[in-house]
């Protein structure tokens, strides 16, 4: 059973130091809206990978590709904006460190900044995300364990003021790929208990700061 450090949005100071080693994880993932360097220092300190999604207060990473450890943009090389060594799953699926995740960054569309979008962008990002994960489940037999996202579902733990709003469809994606865990930020707890949330068989979790969760996976006895 893969333990992960699970992070979001507010930066813990002791986990930006050696004291983070405490923690004895498989797998740093990372919900959006944290430094890069702090999410360097928690894949490098931990010897461990890093997955994240972008906030809406991340740079712009779309359409970076690398190949044979070289970046290009629009075909043209280019530095790396994002973390380095980490693997971005914004609209991707990844197998990591015993787990597979799916991921969708960004936040309701509420200015004009990057990773913001409407609920009908956001509805043809998770779609075409469905059919990477049915592509992969046909190859393996195997779903997606994690569904990380920088936003929660609409009415799951969101607030009403606009840039706080969550996804409408993500209800969907929860439904289509029926992962164990829902992993995601945006939502700023301010000192309040957060609880755990149940959809079917998902546990939808607010990461903002910081969580150790242990993700079972099909493999895993109960």
């Amino acid at each position: 059973m893969p333990k992960v450090l699970a992070v979001a949005d507010e930066v813990v100071e002791h986990l930006w130091t050696t004291r983070v080693r405490d923690h004895d994880v498989d797998l740093v993932i990372a919900a959006g809206d944290l430094p890069f360097d702090y999410l360097e220092f928690l894949s490098d300190a931990l010897d461990r990978p890093c997955v994240f999604v972008p906030g809406n207060h991340d740079v712009d990473l779309s359409g970076y590709t690398s190949s044979r450890g070289l970046w290009t943009t629009a075909g043209i090389p280019a530095d790396w904006p994002g973390p380095t060594g980490a693997i971005n799953v914004d609209g991707r699926v990844a197998d990591v460190a015993g787990l597979r995740i799916a991921g969708l960054g960004g936040s309701i569309r509420y200015s004009g900044g990057p990773n913001q979008w409407t609920e009908r962008q956001m509805t043809r990002r998770a779609r075409a995300l469905h059919r990477r994960a049915a592509l992969r489940r046909l190859r393996d037999g195997r779903g997606v364990d994690v569904l990380l996202t920088h936003s929660p579902p609409r009415h799951l733990g969101d607030r009403e003021d606009p840039p706080h709003r969550g996804f409408t469809c993500l209800h969907t994606t929860l439904r289509k790929l029926r992962p164990t865990v829902m992993l995601h930020g945006h939502i700023h707890p301010h000192g309040e208990q957060v609880p755990d949330r149940a959809v079917g068989a998902t546990t939808v979790i607010n990461t903002v700061g910081y969580r150790i969760i242990d993700i079972p996976t099909a493999g895993d006895t109960p």
